[in-house]
């Protein structure tokens, strides 16, 4: 099982059918390696229908030619774009009019043949600053046996049955292996809160208080142990704060029904 948050080697996917143009996009990332320090895991692809066929949203950089024989760079980014809307996209290209519906697809940028190192340092550089900015808004779990990117603003919490770990998100349920005390520590930074022994709670989706419970944004009510009230009331007051009135349209109702619930916490512990 992989989970937690995407903190791990740059994985980058090179698609180019010329091998001499494929060779020194290697060589500039062997270069940059050895000038920062930054490990990469590269993937290389001959054209654009060899990476799509089984693509799955595992890389966070993609250099893509655009002329390519069977199936050409803004074809293959526009199939990828139908599985993933978070990986950095470039294009590499000895003819910049293709590169221009470039938006289409949210490419970063495009780089012209014969490519300098300069400019690709650059756009490398910029690149791996966009993943550190994502990755640490997203989790990588692997579910029915494949890897796959979530937003953590759409995870409303992760539940523990035996075994199993189930992500429940604003679109459904993933299923993955795994034990709960491991996402628990990928997502200590992340505004998630142990609520008790079967639940970690994404503090952005809790609306409110009742009791012995915290209400969800899709109106599950997921209990929080006696034990752990306190902090938890705490860490929510802490969070509501720091996030600012604009943050949910519900914040003030989470506030009145936390506070009311703070009060009988203290008798119930």
């Amino acid at each position: 099982m992989t989970g937690g948050v995407v903190m791990h080697d740059i994985r980058i996917g090179v698609v180019e059918d010329d091998p001499a143009a494929c060779q020194r996009v290697l060589d500039y990332l062997n270069q940059y390696r050895s000038e920062t320090g930054t490990e990469f895991t590269i993937s290389v692809f001959d054209d654009g229908e060899q990476i799509v066929e089984k693509y799955t949203p595992i890389y966070d950089i993609l250099f893509l030619d655009i002329e390519m024989q069977h199936m050409d760079g803004m074809a293959a980014a526009r199939r990828i774009r139908e599985r993933d809307d978070s990986v950095v996209i470039v294009f590499i290209t000895a003819a910049p009019q293709y590169a221009i519906n470039g938006y289409e697809v949210q490419a970063l940028s495009y780089l012209l043949k014969p490519v300098p190192y300069f400019a690709f340092r650059q756009e490398l550089k910029r690149s791996i600053d966009m993943v550190h900015r994502r990755g640490s808004e997203s989790l990588l779990i692997e579910a029915s046996g494949r890897q796959m990117r979530v937003e953590l603003a759409d995870v409303l919490y992760i539940e523990s049955i035996r075994h199993t770990i189930i992500v429940h998100t604003l679109s459904g349920k993933l299923s993955v292996s795994g034990t709960l005390k491991d996402f628990e520590e990928r997502l200590a930074e992340q505004d998630f809160f142990r609520s008790n022994s079967c639940y970690l709670v994404n503090l952005r989706h809790v609306v409110g208080v009742e009791g012995q419970d915290c209400v969800m944004s899709n109106g599950e009510a997921l209990r929080v142990s006696r034990p752990r009230k306190k902090a938890f009331l705490t860490t929510l007051a802490n969070y509501m704060g720091a996030a600012g009135p604009t943050s949910r349209a519900s914040t003030q109702t989470a506030a009145s029904n936390k506070g009311a619930a703070a009060g009988s916490s203290e008798n119930e512990d």
